[in-house]
């Protein structure tokens, strides 16, 4: 498949947009751990994903990461395009979690297309939009669910993302993830296999009994 077999809305711009995009999309083979974007001020361009997996993060002054959205198979990711948005107010980094391929448009040819183009612009707000409510629904999960039921939801997710039970990911990266100190995931952890949900080795957390985690996750 080509880009314009990924890009949602290629059909509804004109022929004079899709030529501009056609002669300055670039390809770009992104290696796993590699940071895309960090803060508002790194602009990279409008990045449309073909394979792989980027991860959005933000980071608290003691260093603290929490996972605010994922960004799998044909998705785009605005921020690294952030400078053609003003009213983008906070740093967020974007890291590759998997080894990644995308498509990137250069900033001004994806701001100048959106000012010309409602589709474009129409679906940019849907995206925004989309990225808010997952946003909210991290602020909810962190004030009104505890850390068991939260934790146990993560490794669901992640099994269903992996297609395996068995997770090859550590107890800080996880802790990256859901916002909470290495060793509080631990603890948990550990509860967690006494209960016999998981079983835990380096580097490794094994989930054997999902049923019982999907029904702690949604107490």
């Amino acid at each position: 498949m080509e880009f314009q077999d990924y890009f949602p809305v290629w059909n509804q711009l004109t022929s004079e947009q899709q030529t501009l995009i056609s002669n300055t999309v670039t390809f770009r083979s992104i290696p796993k751990g590699t940071v895309v974007h960090n803060g508002s001020m790194d602009c990279s361009g409008l990045m449309l994903l073909r394979s792989g997996q980027l991860r959005a993060y933000i980071m608290s002054q003691e260093g603290r990461e929490i996972t605010i959205y994922r960004l799998f198979d044909m998705d785009l990711c605005l921020l690294t395009a952030s400078c053609m948005m003003r009213s983008i107010q906070f740093d967020i980094t974007i890291q590759a979690e998997k080894d990644t391929e995308v498509w990137v448009i250069p900033p001004e040819v994806f701001k100048q297309v959106a000012d010309q183009s409602a589709p474009m612009a129409n679906y940019m707000n849907e995206i925004m939009a989309s990225h808010f409510s997952e946003v909210m629904w991290l602020v909810e999960q962190i004030m009104w669910k505890s850390f068991d039921k939260r934790l146990a939801g993560f490794l669901l997710e992640e099994t269903a993302l992996e297609g395996t039970n068995t997770l090859k990911i550590t107890h800080e990266i996880i802790g990256n993830h859901l916002g909470t100190a290495r060793e509080v995931v631990t603890r948990m952890l550990r509860y967690f296999q006494s209960e016999g949900f998981v079983t835990l080795a380096r580097g490794v957390v094994e989930v054997i009994d999902p049923a019982r985690l999907k029904q702690l996750s949604e107490e």
